[in-house]
């Protein structure tokens, strides 16, 4: 049996899907594309965190397919009740802690919500389809997003990331998302919970907390306050357009193979430095009349973070061939359309970069001493 979303949403009466960590970046853009796509009712579980945010959803708050729940996915039974109340079709696995830098800092909430979080997900996921039936219980599916920093770093010649690449993980946040990985596979084997698993690389658009890179340097640019890169700035990512993996996500869902992986990635490369001079020089050209231009003059060269990975990349050939899916935005399209969102919301940004997140930059950069040019 084939899942398609998109028709039989707009068919009515389908049960929804479940989606965990739906108010945080990533989870939100699927759930508002999911909606505008008239794919179906969602239910949405989300702990609101500092990274979750409800006013990312306050344009479906009313939708009559849309149904919040505020909650811990370590806790069993409510989402053992979830599952009795609504009959979802499908498990959307968002809910993570996932910056390198807090778990660095704080690694206790990563396990917890990344390894513990996932493990009851899988077993309430387990029980609920033990009592399906029929067409719903082959049509099941439970979807586990995760991160390619579970394989590691890459030298700059070496192949990019491939479904299986054997798992390397460097940071307190990558061991535990590799941990959720095994755990999803484990079920899958050992116990028939048609679970999918998706790899995808580094993330950016519309609503991402500005702790990350690009969001973070918006921000900072903004106020004409300094933009820390790390070390060198030569870490290379591959950026992915968030609504590209959404879509990917989508396909995955649709029509992706039980018990498989999946890597999504933008074929983007680009290293950290140059991202932010990307970045400055579209601040320049859409905000000419700022008193900080050029903004260039604002990056300031900070030290390391421990174990810094020095290279990511994605092989998404097999989404490719498999599900038809490639990335639709390039870096510089995509990154335009996130500043100019950014620029567009600046009501957005202040009100998720006060109060506690304030407390966290200075935890985190603080004792990072600046490192001059002849230094570096």
């Amino acid at each position: 049996m084939s899942f398609n979303p998109t028709t039989d949403g707009a068919a009515g009466g389908r049960p929804p899907i479940l989606v965990t960590g739906g108010a945080g970046f990533i989870g939100s853009n699927f759930v508002l594309d999911w909606l505008a796509a008239n794919a179906g009712p969602v239910v949405n579980l989300d702990k609101l965190t500092y990274a979750g945010n409800p006013e990312n959803l306050a344009s479906i708050a009313d939708d009559p397919g849309y149904t919040f729940v505020q909650g811990d996915i370590c806790d069993a039974a409510l989402v053992a009740r979830l599952l009795d109340e609504h009959r979802p079709r499908a498990i959307m696995h968002f809910a993570a802690e996932s910056h390198v830098d807090r778990s660095i800092l704080g690694p206790e909430a990563f396990l917890r919500t990344n390894i513990d979080g996932t493990f009851t997900l899988l077993q309430a996921a387990r029980a609920y389809h033990a009592s399906l039936a029929g067409e719903e219980k082959e049509g099941f599916r439970f979807l586990h997003v995760s991160t390619d920093e579970v394989y590691g770093t890459l030298a700059p010649d070496d192949p990019a990331f491939h479904e299986e690449t054997p798992y390397a993980p460097n940071s307190p946040y990558a061991a535990s998302k590799a941990a959720s990985d095994h755990l999803v596979r484990a079920w899958v084997h050992t116990y028939g919970l048609p679970a999918i698993i998706t790899n995808c690389s580094n993330n950016y658009g519309p609503y991402q907390f500005p702790e990350k890179l690009i969001p973070l340097m918006i921000a900072n640019a903004l106020k004409g306050k300094p933009l820390p890169v790390y070390g060198d700035g030569q870490q290379v990512r591959d950026w992915l357009f968030v609504l590209d993996h959404c879509r990917a996500l989508r396909k995955v869902l649709e029509r992706g193979r039980v018990g498989e992986t999946y890597n999504v990635g933008g074929g983007n490369q680009r290293s950290n430095l140059e991202v932010v001079k990307t970045l400055c020089s579209l601040l320049d050209e859409l905000m000419p009349h700022s008193s900080f231009r050029p903004h260039a003059q604002l990056i300031t060269y900070v030290e390391d973070r421990p174990g810094h990975d020095r290279r990511y990349a994605i092989d998404a050939r097999k989404i490719e061939s498999e599900l038809d899916w490639r990335a639709q935005e390039s870096f510089e399209t995509g990154l335009r359309r996130t500043v100019e969102w950014y620029l567009a919301n600046s009501v957005w940004v202040e009100n998720v970069t006060s109060g506690a997140y304030q407390h966290w930059v200075k935890q985190n950069y603080a004792a990072r001493s600046t490192v001059t040019e002849g230094a570096r």
